[in-house]
């Protein structure tokens, strides 16, 4: 079974940035649509961002503008960047398969001054 590790989260100040990694396995990792998640406390996890196997993209309205996912197919490795982040990106980050049920063990991002 294909397995995820995030990494990269942590306590930033609004207006800050950070850049999570996902490392996956898989041998035919490079045709995943992959995406990163979040969940905050209290709330379902949703879809921030997405990214097929060819490089299109596309972001929930919350966070269009400001986040950029990316990734290498080489290194098996999918990107978050989070630019100008906001208190209400506080969640805990994961990354999968788009339209499966499986994640990694997330990485925890706080916003907070």
């Amino acid at each position: 079974q294909v397995q995820f590790v995030e990494s990269g989260g942590g306590l930033v100040q609004p207006g800050g940035s950070l850049r999570l990694s996902c490392a996956a396995s898989g041998s035919i990792f490079s045709l995943y649509i992959m995406g990163w998640y979040r969940q905050a406390p209290g709330k379902q996890r949703e879809l921030v961002a997405r990214i097929t196997s060819d490089g299109r993209t596309n972001y929930a309205d919350s966070v269009k503008g400001r986040f950029t996912i990316s990734r290498d197919n080489a290194k098996k490795m999918v990107y978050l960047q989070m630019n100008s982040l906001k208190f209400e990106d506080t969640a805990v980050y994961y990354c999968g398969r788009v339209g499966y049920a499986h994640w990694g063990q997330g990485t925890q991002v706080t916003v907070s001054s």
